[in-house]
Parts: C-alpha cells; sequence; structure tokens
C-alpha cells in the first residue's frame, strides 16, 4: 500500500462532539429498569421502567431520572416543573448573596514622573474605594533590570501614600521583567457615636414600674407616658434639693423687746392726773 502525502494512515480518530448533560424525564428514559423513590423519598425497590412511569402517571407526577450513573438509574416521583423553579430561585438567591470582589490592574514605568505617579495613584485609590484589590505593576525594559530596586521604591512609596485606605496582600515579587504587588482595601472599623455611649437619665423606680405595666397593658398612650416622665423629673429634682446639706447660719441672740415710748408716756400723764384728783 503506497503512502500518500499529506494524509496519515492508520485507523481513523472520531471526534467526539460535546454533548450537554439534560435530565431524562419520563419516556426519555432509556434504562429497562429502574430503582424507585417515592414522593416522600421512601425507597420503593427496582421497578421495569414501564411500571415506574404507570405508578408516576397514576399520581399525575413525573418519573425524573436522578442518578443516571447508577446501576440500575435512579428515578424519583415528583413535580417536575415545580422542582426546576424551586432549584432556579436557590440559585438566584445564592447569586444575590454571593460577592465579587474585582482585580484592576495598573502598570508603572520605574522612570515614572511625578505628575503621572500622582495619575496612577489617584487611579488606584479610586478602585480601592469601589472594593476592588488593584494589581499593581512595575515593567522593566532592557538593562532596567539591573536596577529593580527603583521598581521596589515605588511600590513601596504607593503602599505609603495609601496605608489609611488599603494594605499590603501580596508583597513585591519579581517574575520575569515584571514587579508585581497586590493591595485589598482595609476594612473600616465602626466606631459607636458619642451620642451612643452618654449614659441615659435614670427614671424613679415606681415610675418605671407603673409606665412599663401600662404599656405591656396596652393602656398607656403617649400624653400618659409624657404625663408620667414630667412627675418623675419632678420627683427626682425634689429628692436632688433634699439630698443638698442647708446652709448653716449663725444662732441669732435674743433681745428683750423694746416698750413703745408713746405708750410709756400716756400711762404716766393718766397717773398724775388720777393723783390730783384724789
Amino acid at each position: 500500500m503506497s503512502h500518500v502525502p499529506g494524509k496519515r494512515s492508520g485507523p481513523s480518530t472520531e471526534v467526539n462532539a460535546i454533548s450537554t448533560i439534560e435530565t431524562r424525564i419520563n419516556e426519555k428514559i432509556r434504562a429497562p429498569r429502574v430503582r424507585l423513590v417515592g414522593v416522600e423519598g421512601d425507597q420503593l425497590g427496582i421497578f421495569i421502567t414501564t411500571d415506574a412511569q404507570k405508578t408516576a402517571d397514576d399520581l399525575g407526577l413525573d418519573l425524573v431520572e436522578v442518578a443516571p450513573n447508577a446501576d440500575p438509574p435512579v428515578c424519583r416521583i415528583m413535580d417536575y416543573s415545580k422542582w426546576k423553579y424551586e432549584e432556579a430561585m436557590k440559585a438566584k438567591k445564592a447569586r444575590k448573596n454571593q460577592t465579587t470582589i474585582q482585580v484592576k490592574e495598573i502598570k508603572f514605568r520605574p522612570k515614572i514622573d511625578i505628575h503621572d505617579y500622582e495619575t496612577k495613584k489617584k487611579h488606584v485609590i479610586r478602585f480601592i474605594e469601589a472594593g476592588a484589590k488593584v494589581k499593581v505593576t512595575i515593567m522593566f525594559r532592557g538593562r532596567e533590570m539591573v536596577h529593580a530596586e527603583r521598581g521596589l521604591a515605588i511600590l513601596e512609596r504607593l503602599a505609603e501614600d495609601i496605608r489609611e485606605i488599603a494594605h499590603v496582600e501580596n508583597q513585591p515579587k519579581l517574575e520575569g521583567r515584571n514587579m508585581f504587588m497586590l493591595v485589598t482595601p482595609s476594612k473600616k472599623e465602626i466606631k459607636p457615636s458619642k451620642g451612643e455611649s452618654a449614659p441615659k437619665d435614670k427614671v424613679d423606680e415606681g415610675v418605671a414600674v407603673e409606665v412599663e405595666t401600662e404599656a405591656a397593658e396596652g393602656v398607656a398612650t403617649i400624653a400618659d407616658i409624657a404625663k408620667v416622665t414630667k412627675v418623675a423629673k419632678v420627683a427626682k429634682a425634689a429628692k436632688v434639693v433634699e439630698a443638698e446639706p442647708a446652709a448653716e447660719t449663725e444662732p441669732v441672740a435674743e433681745t428683750e423687746p423694746v416698750p413703745d415710748t408713746e405708750e410709756t408716756t400716756e400711762v404716766a400723764e393718766t397717773a398724775e392726773a388720777t393723783e390730783t384728783a384724789e
């Protein structure tokens, strides 16, 4: 057999097409017998496929192949449309709750000018404030590799400039003709406001119990609570006044009452007149 140039001799190779995996239900199940699982998950045993299909039809449900690689395949009786809807809702909820972190990349040159450096630094800050990680790359060309410390100095300078909003996740590393550093946003600490830490005014115990009792019974209104609170403040002020010690005063000396001069004169004149008449 002569060899033809450009053609391969021997057995021909087949290229398998990419097949999409699809759940087989009802008449699409090709296995002759299946292991059947009931609606509630109970094991019903091994059935001929036609008998399992009849059982599902009698219940008004579908026969779904859930484990096609098992021997024999496992099929379950269920409402296939409802099951697909529930699975889609679970996937949607999982996508909604997951957080995706983007990684941005910005490139520097070891001989970058100060103005270009400031511009690229603003881009890095913008990416970090948006919640993305930033991969900073220093590109070396030609004999610039001899002075790799210049690129390292740029990365260290950038890390120092943005240390308030980001921290270095991966330290600078040289790979080939590029030097990499990965920075990630810092976690912001939530500090309580000044108003939250201030202690609240204490209310008189009796008034507090009264307010709590009325609130529990559902009788107290806003006006009642405001009135009781006002009474509590007045009672508290009275307690403060009673608690303050009274100022000590000097004892006042007792003095004898001074008789009125006019009354004394009249009494004397009356006595003289009486003596004269006698």
